[in-house]
């Protein structure tokens, strides 16, 4: 096909303009502020709380709505998270150069990348990023790098005719290149699409709290019901309540109500998140989204893309190997190969050899640089002429280059990169042709750099017993050479061309094998589906857009910083410094998040245990609830909020276990009918009484609250460290301080209790306690000897 090599006109290019065909990227935002506003605002758990909240101010009861404040503070830290990852996903495109150079009317101009349209003349050149989908019309040595789309480490040559596509850059040479398709139509933006679709990372905590949520908001429906009308008929009925009487209403329902709501778990989850996150952000690790930190704690098998990934995407100097000495008179075959390496035109793979070869000055008549096409270099000195190049195109057939060659093809099956050095002493080379009578001198070997920390950090995940897989675009020897050169055990590397398309077949091979080459971008994400189908949890490391649609479809998707910014903008947490070292230090903060969240959440499940048992049995009997929602407060800031906040933030390396909901509620809902129990024998002894004022009932069913709350306190405290004595003895002097210091007192409406009525709550709790204490220890005997997998 014959193109005007003025490029489009000023006309042709208004026309496609005016059509719409530009290179413009609107990929709609991973998610919407109002979608992230609706999903952590909208819900019927949040409307409980936040209407007992507005009403209680509504009635001027503000002593009675410090619970509010908690749900405000989830509110906040749940939506300025989501917004900042919403931007930082918006924030990185796939392109990452500003400016397109294209030919119009017949001149070269700068123009920004949405102002391409379809048609126009691209003008490439060496360093460039490819912006566009499009077909060579003219090259000069054009070689372009495909490893963010295919993973295939060598620079692919690019002829008239051949198709580039956009996010590729431009290693050499320079082309004119005819757009043809634009925005999103290129192919990398099409995997770009697909892969920023929005999901969450898979969360078993966030499953589990979601499912309480969900529980708890069933179980409130009824329960509220039950609740109001038992308050009313406390007051006169339905009837004849006066204005007086419904602010009692509100006040005790709001207090029964919003005590049934652990609204602190999610809360205390969040914070936690949060810290963790802004902890490892602080190491050079981006959490696109607080769960992510969770994610590589529960992560049983890690797949690997190679480039870039386990290497560092650079070619390193591996050795040298000589065949047989140089005829006499020739200069060393070093001194040769410092000529190569310090040459001013050297390609990437003759530079990785200055660090092996000084550059001794001598006489060079002349010299041919190293081209992609002829796959050799040359230099001439006096008569003899040294070649620099691939085996099989300096080596023939003859017996004098047979030894040569077969170890040249060995270290090729190592996963080597092989160039072979050869004089001749009759005649110079030319630009098309290799001199006559080539003497085969050394062998040097290549091989890619594998990351400083990469075997130490898959050594330690092989500790954790988490597996590894190395998934590559490259040739499978290659890809294998690096598995072994990073310390894994590799076996038989497989070819994904040979791969089935049967999911339960691809996930027996998976089972089986480590190291996988030729492997597309769509069967990377069918291994990740098949890896799953086998009850693994999976995170999947790359860097290239060929591995997006991977990290997308795995458990967890991490970036290396230096990837393209389509895989960044698809994963769940960016290594910004591409240090594989700072993966064990995710691990560490998931367990500890995932370890401290299922121990406290020993404490806000038991209360709402508790207070669901009180508000269904309060209210079928149409009593007065027992305390005042200030008081539940109190009781919370020294029993759960304060030190729930403290102890999340204290280490914690337990190995993750399957089943946290579960256990949570095998300590729960027992200790939860324990303190019910306790509270419904005291309140009833109190009433049968009859010589408890308001004030001095509810002040010992506060203090009997206070009690079990500590107690579940130091029994998930154990075992006790100086720095959790420390945190229970400052709850012990808060609560003192809660019921002793007589402003205080006053202000949640606390009484002071004689010696005879204080005697019998502290039995009925201390009762309760030992109680506890022996549910404690059964549910972790049990889950000890049982657990959950």
């Amino acid at each position: 096909m014959n193109y005007d090599v003025d490029g489009l006109t000023t006309a042709e290019v208004n026309e496609r303009l005016a059509a719409g065909l530009v290179n413009t990227q609107k990929i709609d935002p991973s998610r919407s502020l109002a979608s992230i506003l609706r999903g952590n605002i909208v819900n019927l758990f949040n409307g409980v709380v936040g209407g007992s909240f507005l009403l209680l101010i509504l009635v001027g009861q503000w002593k009675d709505s410090l619970f509010g404040f908690a749900l405000i503070s989830n509110l906040l830290i749940g939506i300025i998270q989501e917004v900042s990852a919403k931007r930082t996903l918006d924030r990185l495109a796939l392109l990452n150069q500003p400016l397109a150079r294209v030919r119009r009317n017949g001149e070269t101009i700068d123009i920004r990348l949405e102002l391409v349209v379809l048609d126009d003349l691209l003008e490439l050149r060496a360093g460039d990023q490819i912006l566009a989908d499009g077909t060579v019309v003219s090259s000069t040595g054009l070689e372009v790098d495909e490893s963010l789309l295919t993973g295939e480490s060598e620079a692919v040559i690019k002829a008239a005719g051949d198709s580039v596509l956009s996010g590729c850059g431009v290693v050499a040479g320079t082309a004119l290149v005819h757009v043809t398709a634009v925005g999103l139509d290129t192919y990398a933006s099409r995997i770009t699409v697909e892969a920023r679709r929005f999901s969450l990372v898979n969360s078993e905590l966030r499953n589990a709290l979601n499912r309480l949520i969900k529980w708890v908001t069933w179980a409130l429906l009824p329960l509220m019901l039950i609740i109001i009308n038992g308050q009313v008929q406390t007051v006169g009925g339905w009837g004849s309540v006066s204005n007086t009487g419904w602010v009692d209403v509100i006040v005790k329902s709001t207090s029964s109500i919003v005590a049934m709501v652990p609204q602190g778990l999610v809360l205390i989850t969040s914070i936690a998140f949060a810290l963790a996150a802004v902890k490892l952000t602080r190491k050079r690790v981006l959490l696109q989204e607080l769960y992510a930190v969770e994610g590589l704690a529960r992560v049983d098998i890690l797949c690997c893309d190679k480039t870039g990934t386990i290497t560092d995407g650079d070619v390193a100097f591996d050795a040298f190997h000589e065949i047989q000495a140089p005829p006499v008179g020739a200069q060393s075959a070093m001194v040769v190969l410092g000529l190569f390496a310090h040459d001013t035109n050297a390609n990437s793979t003759a530079a990785a050899l200055r660090g092996g070869f000084d550059h001794i000055p001598v006489p060079v008549d002349s010299s041919i640089a190293f081209s992609s096409v002829r796959k050799w270099s040359s230099v001439t000195m006096g008569r003899h002429t040294w070649v620099f190049g691939a085996p099989d195109i300096v080596f023939d057939s003859s017996q004098a280059h047979a030894f040569a060659h077969s170890r040249a093809m060995e270290f090729a099956e190592d996963g080597l990169r092989t160039l072979a050095l050869a004089v001749s002493t009759d005649g110079v080379a030319m630009e098309t042709a290799l001199p006559s009578n080539l003497q085969p001198v050394a062998l040097v070997t290549f091989s890619e750099r594998v990351r400083e920390d990469a075997r130490e950090t898959l050594d330690y995940f092989h500790q954790q017993g988490v597996d590894i897989r190395i998934i590559s675009g490259d040739n499978p020897a290659t890809v294998a050479a690096v598995a072994r050169r990073a310390g894994l055990e590799v076996g038989d590397a497989i070819d994904a061309r040979t791969l089935p398309t049967d999911i339960d077949a691809l996930a027996e091979i998976l089972e089986n094998h480590r190291v996988f080459g030729r492997v597309t971008p769509e069967q990377k994400k069918h291994m990740m589906a098949a890896l799953q189908s086998r009850g693994h949890v999976v995170a999947m490391v790359g860097d290239g857009v060929n591995d997006a649609l991977a990290l997308k479809h795995a458990d967890l998707g991490i970036a290396m910083g230096s990837g393209s910014a389509a895989t960044k903008a698809v994963s769940n947490l960016i290594l910004l410094d591409g240090r594989f070292s700072s993966l064990p230090g995710v691990v560490d903060e998931g367990r500890k998040v995932i370890a401290n969240i299922e121990r406290l959440s020993r404490l806000f499940l038991t209360k709402t245990v508790w207070a669901m048992i009180l508000a269904a049995v309060f209210g079928i009997a149409l009593i007065s609830f027992p305390f005042l929602p200030r008081q539940l407060s109190a009781i919370d800031s020294f029993t759960i909020g304060i030190p729930a906040f403290l102890l999340a933030l204290l280490p914690n390396s337990r190995r993750y276990v399957p089943g946290f909901l579960r256990r949570a509620l095998a300590f729960c809902i027992p200790a939860g009918v324990v303190s019910a129990a306790t509270v419904l024998a005291v309140d009833f002894a109190i009433r049968v009484d009859g010589t408890w004022a308001l004030a001095e009932s509810q002040t010992a069913i506060a203090l009997l609250l206070g009690m079990t709350g500590l107690w579940i306190l130091t029994t998930l405290s154990f075992p006790l460290t100086p720095s959790r004595i420390a945190i229970l003895s400052c709850m012990l002097a808060i609560a003192a301080g809660l019921f002793l210091i007589p402003p205080i007192a006053d202000f949640f409406g606390f009484a002071t209790l004689s010696g005879a009525q204080l005697v019998p709550v502290l039995l009925a709790g201390l009762a309760a306690n030992a109680l506890i204490a022996v549910i404690s220890r059964v549910v972790d005997l049990r889950m000890s000897a049982n657990p959950v997998r």
